[in-house]
């Protein structure tokens, strides 16, 4: 009687652990599924909503349903791009054959790739810093930094207006960068007119 009271039991266990794997999984799921939604409905409002979702939308579990987290999550995305594109900036920048004016327009728009950088981690390091000052200045800020890094990036393109070819690889190099700082800005200001409408 004894060893069917154990097996009896052991079966119990089994059965209630499988329940509450899949309660739990079931959960899980549900969480995921509406932090999901909630990058894709906040991401449908920025100029580049697939980019947008496709960006974040693997960041789930860590920015939940918190505007805060995907506003500085769009902003880590921003600047990691902005990095990498930076570094293919500059090896593009050593191809030989360039014209002088090729070379100094590379030159220009490295720097401003750099001083991108430097605004989106200004930013990043402003948001993460929670109550360090009044709330609507340093949104001001924010948001007058990632505005220059969007203007950087566009006259980065510009200059080279007498080499349509290389434009266009410069331009190829930088528009996701662009974008990437366009959703990011919109999300910042999702997210500062949230709490000080």
């Amino acid at each position: 009687m004894e060893g069917l009271y154990s097996i009896y039991s052991l079966a119990r266990s089994i059965l209630l652990i499988l329940f509450l794997s899949t309660s739990s999984i079931t959960l899980i799921s549900a969480l995921d599924k509406t932090n999901v939604e909630f990058i894709r409905t906040s991401c449908s409002l920025t100029s580049y909503p697939t980019l947008c979702f496709n960006s974040l939308s693997t960041q789930s579990g860590a920015i939940q349903t918190s505007p805060n987290l995907l506003a500085q999550t769009a902003l880590s995305v921003t600047l990691d791009t902005t990095r990498t594109t930076s570094t293919a900036m500059v090896k593009l920048s050593q191809v030989h054959g360039m014209a002088p004016r090729e070379v100094s327009a590379m030159k220009d728009c490295i720097e401003l790739l750099s001083d991108t950088v430097y605004e989106l981690k200004r930013s990043l390091d402003e948001m993460s810093r929670p109550g360090s000052k009044d709330f609507r200045l340093v949104m001001s800020d924010i948001q007058t930094w990632v505005s220059s890094a969007l203007t950087d990036e566009d006259t980065c393109s510009e200059g080279f207006v007498n080499d349509p070819k290389m434009k266009r690889v410069v331009r190829g190099k930088i528009v996701n960068v662009a974008h990437l700082a366009s959703n990011a800005l919109a999300l910042i200001n999702i997210y500062a007119s949230s709490l000080h409408g």
